[in-house]
């Protein structure tokens, strides 16, 4: 169908600015969102400016192009299709990022619609403003998106939703037409040209003649009905306001370009007070009692939820907070106020209503500080915990928002309970007590075409408890695919809402199919939209669960987060791109297993996008434990290379990183042709290859250094177990930094050890990144076999490179099948006899430390084990949030990662190590060396700060 592609270059000859494309990677990726529904478009669009969206508009009315229709995106992490849908994607959050106007003394911002939530709150920050409607997705969550689905959570009950603190939007109509919302009289709008003078007397018209109908027919609650708000047309003045309809339109009416809107002050003091309950009702009913006590928000969670947060990396900021392990459910009560007085004193009336152990309380904790933003986040990231399940059925959003008046919800939800009770299905709650609003996901499998009629089953039964209780299906996450259930919702409303569309979008080409109609085409239905279940299907079982990680991704888009502080995705924030986020590549896998990928069959154009985006990854980790439901990219990575290099010749550079470990002996005996190799002259040769600055070996020969010191590698018989530590040696700390190994080894002997060194294996880590599986086990196994024999015989085996020694326990696992041998990280070994540190007074050394990605990943809380063991020896260890360096290995010394990997270092490491007088630790060989490259710094790693402060005592 040649229709899009003409739009296209149509589009490109009027003077597109921005990005166009059909690439069927594009557009796979763009095919999903957080829901159970997946939809390929025809096209996408990345415009820059307003122009960009005047001229898609423009070109839309044109006779010619009647068939074209655009799908507006935003964030993409809507949980019901509201931006799915075949079409021409338009999507503002590649470029119309910015925030154009702060106007601090009158509360008010201007921002483009690709602004994402958080971003906007850390440039208020400064001020002491903030944008107040909060959502679980607010790291991703684009203004746009909040704008079109009327978005809003936590708070509400104080903050209102989106629609609240829009003061008025600049949108583009059908036909190209600017828009200006805001507040007009009545009386001018006869006189009004243009499209939008048309809007605005049909809006005039229906608020009029039908407000005792409005009246009737909205329901009284704080959610009431999202999207064409007739509700709030006329304001209290009787000025007629068109944003009251485009707010939560999901793109049905008109392209959102600008936003200007109303920020508050950030309260001064808050707290958190967390309350225990029996059971989960219990805590439903009790909320009711904690809402009318001038609390901010109230929220519910119950065990389900909790004990997938209790298996979460952000357990460990918050554990201390929830002591009462046999509780069944948590209400979380926010206080905020604007001094330490008010507080204290809502605080202390609180606690003096829980002191009555009525409702099921069991018991309360209280936070103040930095423990509430900890808490929150907690509470957020639940959202996508509840997708992170054992087995094929996960908990899924398709009956997850209904809002029912506040003093209904404890009974809505036991009649919701016995619904889900009588088909077996386990489910987990969370949410919004004090608005009525509670998250419920049921957990199916929807590879088995069994479980697919309980979608609709389940819906409709949920959508007539919901009326039956005097509220709605949907009450935060909009309508999207059940859009069918509109016209029942609103009655004899509904043909104004389809005026309301005509009169915006009179060829039903934005976003066609939800919420209204211009004519009598249908709506969207719930089963009458492809679910990424039935796709799924295709996939054998077995494959299935080879590449459990990719396909465990539900669509949660925790990687699409931005903020230097977060360790996720690094290469998706250097790029912009997502294909190289964690949840693009799942996506990309997820197609081409279904294509038929590992037996060959796979579309060769499409495969071979695929490989593009795997080669950005980075193998970091920070997805195995950043995400909620852990997409494990270097995971499912290494089994797409392995198949993909059946088929084709692998590059020259690969060969070179497979044989850098086995010859690197070889390398330190003929060190000056090495470095020659790898410098100078041979430096055009390793380009050509494909690598570039490689380190040198110095001059200091390890061998020789450890036999002045008396130590030994280990041989026949085995040293003993209680006096000795076997340091086992990595390629790149071996051969590269041999100064570090003797560090090490005198840091062994001043704490009362006799050092021994490993005999030294290749531990396959290139392998396995480069997806060379056979060798990596045949590997493996070998030095596998090594270290299990000094570790049955009680030996501490300590390794000093995060990444090789972590692969020993985690990597092996997964390759042989068995639990690898038990190598400690130098922390976790120091932490164990910290009674042999000797404890030294607090002296002016402060020190940053920087520990490596996987590190961090894998073993969180690692920065702290070292901070605790810097403090014995009186020296302060900060640990600032940071990601990926951008080496990550070999992947940065690769030519064709260059700009890339330049560009993570500059976003996440360049602040720490650059123009500071305190010193920087870090943890990765590759991050010292990518630090003297990029930074030209010298860093250490803390081994040799630890050593120094032992021996100057």
């Amino acid at each position: 169908m040649s229709l899009y592609p003409d739009f296209l270059n149509a589009l490109r000859n009027a003077g597109f600015q921005g990005d166009l494309t059909e690439v069927m990677s594009d557009r796979m990726v763009l095919a999903t969102d957080n829901s159970i529904y997946q939809v390929l478009a025809q096209a996408v669009a990345f415009p820059r400016s307003t122009a960009d969206l005047q001229r898609i508009a423009r070109l839309l009315t044109e006779p010619r192009f009647d068939q074209i229709v655009l799908r507006p995106r935003g964030g993409g992490t809507g949980t019901n299709g509201q931006s799915l849908g075949a079409g021409l994607v338009v999507d503002c959050s590649r470029h119309m990022t910015g925030i154009l106007e702060i106007n601090a003394a009158e509360r008010w911002v201007r921002v483009q619609p690709g602004v994402i939530k958080d971003h906007l709150n850390a440039a208020l920050a400064p001020y002491g403003l903030f944008f107040a409607p909060e959502l679980s997705t607010s790291s991703r969550a684009t203004i746009g998106g909040m704008i079109s689905t009327d978005a809003c959570g936590q708070g509400s009950c104080m903050y209102g939703k989106t629609s609240d603190h829009v003061l008025a939007v600049t949108a583009v109509l059908p036909g190209g037409e600017v828009m200006q919302t805001g507040a007009h009289p009545p009386e001018k709008l006869a006189g009004m040209p243009g499209h939008a003078g048309q809007v605005l007397r049909t809006l005039h018209r229906i608020a009029t003649n039908q407000a005792d109908l409005i009246a009737e027919r909205f329901p009284k609650m704080n959610r009431s009905l999202t999207g064409y708000d007739l509700a709030h047309i006329r304001r209290p003045d009787g000025r007629i306001d068109a944003g009251a309809v485009i707010c939560g339109a999901e793109g049905t009416l008109a392209l959102i370009a600008e936003a200007r809107l109303n920020v508050l002050p950030i309260p001064k003091q808050s707290a958190l007070v967390n309350i225990f309950y029996d059971d989960f009702q219990s805590a439903l009913r009790d909320a009711r009692v904690l809402a009318a006590m001038g609390a901010t928000s109230v929220e519910t969670i119950d065990s389900r939820v909790l004990a997938l947060a209790r298996a979460d990396v952000i357990w460990r900021d918050v554990a201390v907070f929830f002591p009462d392990t046999d509780a069944k459910g948590v209400t979380l009560v926010e206080l905020t106020g604007e001094s330490q007085a008010q507080i204290d004193a809502s605080i202390a009336r609180l606690q003096a209503e829980l002191a009555n152990r009525i409702n099921g309380r069991r018991g309360h904790s209280l936070a103040v500080g930095d423990a509430v933003g900890r808490i929150w986040a907690m509470r957020k990231k639940a959202v996508g915990l509840l997708g992170k399940t054992a087995g094929p059925k996960r908990p899924l959003p398709f009956v997850e928002d209904c809002a029912v008046p506040p003093e209904e919800l404890e009974a809505f939800i036991a009649g919701f309970r016995a619904i889900l009770d009588a088909e077996g299905l386990e489910y987990g709650m969370f949410g919004h007590v004090d608005a009525g609003v509670l998250h419920v996901r049921p957990a199916l499998d929807l590879t088995d075409p069994a479980q697919e009629p309980l979608i609709r089953k389940i819906t409709e039964a949920v959508h007539a408890l919901a009326r039956q209780h005097g509220g709605l299906l949907w009450g935060e996450h909009g309508k999207g695919v059940r859009s069918e259930f509109v016209p029942e919702v609103f009655g004899p409303l509904y043909p104004f809402l389809q005026e309301i569309k005509r009169a915006f979008d009179p060829g039903n080409q934005m976003n066609p199919g939800k919420i209204a109609t211009p004519d009598q085409s249908p709506l969207m239905q719930i089963d009458g939209v492809a679910l990424r279940g039935q796709s799924d299907r295709q996939i054998a079982p077995a494959t299935r669960a080879a590449f459990a990680p990719a396909l465990a991704c539900n669509g949660n888009g925790a990687c699409f987060a931005q903020s230097a502080a977060e360790i996720m995705c690094p290469s998706y924030k250097a790029t912009g791109d997502r294909r190289h986020s964690p949840k693009g590549r799942a996506g990309l896998v997820r197609e081409w297993l279904r294509q038929g990928g590992p037996e060959g069959r796979a579309d060769p154009q499409f495969e071979a996008e695929v490989k593009t985006a795997l080669d950005g990854c980075l193998s970091c980790r920070a997805c195995a434990r950043g995400c909620p439901v852990h997409v494990d990219v270097p995971a499912f990575r290494v089994k797409f290379m392995e198949s993909w290099f059946r088929r084709h010749r692998r590059p020259l550079s690969d060969h070179a990183l497979a044989a850098l470990e086995p010859l690197l002996p070889l390398g330190e005996r003929l060190r000056p042709l090495f470095n020659l190799a790898v410098t100078g002259p041979g430096a055009a040769l390793m380009r050509w290859l494909g690598l570039h600055h490689l380190p040198v070996m110095p001059a200091l020969n390890l061998r020789r250094a450890l036999a002045q010191r008396g130590i030994r590698t280990v041989g026949t018989p085995l040293p003993d177990p209680a006096t000795s530590v076997v340091i086992v040696p990595d390629a790149f700390t071996r051969f590269f930094e041999p100064q570090l190994v003797l560090d090490m080894a005198d840091l062994v002997i001043a704490l009362g050890f006799q050092p021994w060194i490993a005999r030294y294996h290749p531990s396959g880590k290139p392998l396995h990144v480069l997806g060379r599986l056979s060798a990596f086990r045949r590997t493996a196994r070998r030095q596998r076999a090594c270290l299990d024999r000094l570790s049955a015989s009680g030996l501490t085996l300590v390794g000093i490179e995060p990444a090789v020694t972590l692969s020993y326990g985690d990597d092996y696992h997964e390759a042989l099948g068995t639990p690898g041998p038990q190598v400690l990280l130098p922390q976790d070994w120091l932490a164990g006899i910290a009674d042999r540190i000797p404890q030294l007074p607090a002296n002016l050394l402060h020190a940053t430390l920087l520990p490596h990605c996987t590190e961090t990943t894998l073993r969180p809380g690692t920065g702290d084990v070292w901070a605790d063991i810097f403090a014995r020896v009186g020296v302060t260890i900060s640990l600032p949030k940071t990601g990926c360096c951008g080496m990550a290995g070999t992947w940065g010394h690769e030519v064709r990662n260059e700009a890339i990997s330049s560009k993570i270092f500059a976003q996440n490491w360049a602040q720490y190590v650059t123009g500071t007088d305190q010193t920087v630790l870090a943890t990765g060989f590759s991050c010292r060396c990518q630090t003297a490259l990029r930074a030209g710094v010298q860093i250490s790693h803390p081994i040799t700060l630890l050593k120094t402060c032992l021996s100057a005592r």
